[in-house]
This record gives C-alpha cells, sequence and structure tokens, in this order.
C-alpha cells in the first residue's frame, strides 16, 4: 500500500476563545497504511488536532486537506470530509444516544441519504468488524463499557471512512478487552482502514504503530515509532516515559545478548520469545530486563524524519 497522505493540516494554527495559542503554524499529515500512535501530555493538543483533522473545529489560519484538496466548511465539504475521517471520543457515552446498538450505528450512513439496503449491509459489516453482531438490537444503556467502546466505534466503521482516529480507545478496558479491540483494529487495517490512535500508553504506542507523533512545547515531532520512542529528551519535553521495551533492548544489547542492529521486543511475549530462541541467555537476564523501565539511562536513538498524520461528537470540545 502505498503511503501517500489522506489528511493533513498544512500551516495550522488555532486558539480557544480568549485563550493562547493551542496549535501554531503546524503541519502535520496522516499517512495511508500507517498506524499512527498520537501522544503528548494532558493540555498538549491532542483534542485539538484530532478535532482539526476531523472537521470538529476549523483551523484559523492554515487549511485542512483531503487527498491533497483543501476541505470546504460547508455542508457538502463537511460531508465529504466525514466519508473520509471519522474521530470516537474517549468516552462512549458522549457518542452513542439511539436506542439499540443497530440503531445507533445506523445513524451515520442514514444522514448520507444511503438506500436503506445500503445502510442495512454497512451496519451488519460494521457490527461484524468489531465483534458485535448479537448486539444488533440490545438497548445501549444496557451495553457494558467494552461493549458501548464497540458500538461507538462500529458507528464510525459504517461510514467507510478511509481514516479513523479514535482517542484513547484502550482506556477504563481490561487486559482482555484491550487485546480483542487490538485484534479488531488490525482487521481494519487489514481492510484498508489508516488508524490514528491518541494514547497515553508508550508501551501500546511502540507495540502497536508504525510511526509515533510526539507533542512538544516546541512542536510536533514524527518518526517511526522505535527510533521516536527511544528519544529520552523529547519523551521529557511531552511528559512521558521511557517505553519498557526500548529499555529492555537497551539492556539486551548492553549485556551482548542482542545485536545491535537486531530489533528489541516490544512485548513481554517477544522477550520469552528471545530466550526461547537463545538470544536471551539465561533468567536471570530476563530478570533484569524486567526492571527496565526503571533504567534512567537508556541512550538516546535517531529520530525519524521531522514532518508532521466525524461522526457526530460531544459539543463542547475538549483542550
Amino acid at each position: 500500500m502505498s503511503e501517500c497522505e489522506l489528511v493533513a493540516l498544512r500551516g495550522a494554527s488555532f486558539a480557544y476563545e480568549d485563550g493562547p495559542a493551542v496549535l501554531s503554524g503546524l503541519d502535520f499529515a496522516v499517512r495511508e497504511g500507517r498506524a499512527l500512535a498520537l501522544l503528548g501530555r494532558n493540555g498538549s493538543g491532542k483534542t485539538t488536532l484530532m478535532r482539526l483533522l476531523s472537521g470538529g473545529l476549523r483551523p484559523h489560519t492554515g487549511e485542512l486537506t483531503v487527498h491533497g484538496q483543501p476541505v470546504r466548511y460547508d455542508r457538502a465539504g463537511l460531508t465529504r470530509l466525514r466519508t473520509a475521517v471519522q474521530l470516537v471520543v474517549q468516552d462512549p457515552d458522549d457518542q452513542l444516544f439511539a436506542a439499540s446498538v443497530g440503531q445507533d450505528v445506523s445513524f451515520g450512513p442514514l444522514n448520507l441519504g444511503l438506500p436503506d439496503a445500503e445502510v442495512r449491509h454497512r451496519v451488519t459489516e460494521a457490527l461484524a468488524a468489531l465483534d458485535i453482531t448479537a448486539l444488533a438490537d440490545r438497548p445501549t444503556h444496557l451495553l457494558s463499557y467494552g461493549q458501548r467502546k464497540r458500538a461507538a466505534i462500529a458507528g464510525a466503521v459504517a461510514m467507510r471512512p478511509r481514516v479513523l482516529i479514535l482517542d484513547e480507545p484502550t482506556a477504563g478496558l481490561d487486559p482482555d478487552g484491550q487485546e480483542r479491540l487490538l485484534t479488531t483494529l488490525d482487521g481494519l487495517r487489514a481492510g484498508g482502514t489508516t488508524v490514528v490512535m491518541a494514547t497515553h500508553d508508550v508501551d501500546l504506542a511502540l507495540r502497536w504503530a508504525d510511526d509515533a507523533a510526539l507533542l512538544t512545547p516546541s512542536g510536533v515531532r514524527t518518526g517511526p515509532v522505535a527510533g521516536l520512542l527511544a528519544r529520552t529528551d523529547l519523551l521529557a519535553a511531552a511528559g512521558l516515559r521511557l517505553p519498557w521495551g526500548v529499555a529492555a533492548g537497551h539492556v539486551l544489547r548492553t549485556r551482548g545478548l542482542l545485536g545491535d542492529a537486531s530489533a528489541g521486543p516490544r512485548t513481554a511475549e517477544e522477550l520469552l520469545a528471545l530466550a526461547a530462541d537463545g538470544g536471551v541467555a539465561d533468567e536471570e537476564a530476563i530478570r533484569g530486563v524486567r526492571g527496565a523501565p526503571d533504567t534512567p539511562d537508556a541512550p538516546d536513538a535517531p529520530s525519524g524524519p521531522d514532518a508532521a498524520g466525524g461522526r457526530r461528537g460531544p459539543g463542547a470540545p475538549g483542550r
């Protein structure tokens, strides 16, 4: 799959009324086929950036483009944008409002004026993609938190966007729920949807994403996830800690248990696989690596090149 720009902000600035600029002169692009993790401290502008990309906010300066074409903020232009880009907010209760799951998922396609048969097909497809077909007739107020998360994402998927933006999608989910959601996202990506995930979980970002975008006071830094999340200076500026997998790789290389050019483990399971393959010599080494997240002196690694890449949502935008 090519890595063309699907949606991009060019020279974009935004400030809330009577407040300082949240984003200024921002260049940021979402590239086709690249899973992107968006990270930064609270108040860094993640929510603002996501709403600018999805059309919920309009930049005060600069422009938003879809497939290289500037977005018009009239009804036709925003409809075109929301068939290409969908945002799912963190709290599903801010997004779900219909009586049943099926009715809620059908809301977006119905608003596009699609024939009833096409709406039914999209709803069926979206429910299956999120593994909630059995919940189609379930009242939304009777869903568990994880089920509400999936229903909210299904409503966005039913619009068949090219870009799906998720705000903290794993927040509030137990480990099994997180794994199931990540499997679902893998399926969506395999079907051609480019996924952007805002998260504070650097370990999740390292494991899941191809690229990372760090929002720092000096601007957005974007590049391949493994390199960018090894930059302790950028992580500190973004209010983030070093990912466990980066620290683990550093310890393994320091002890001569992993080649300099070899990718470090991104999960505990990958670490155990290295041990099984002889890449980690003994249980003592494994125990040492498991303590690595507190290692303060993991070195910086080169970052990637500096470049920046709804359905209905709540009325008041967050910052």
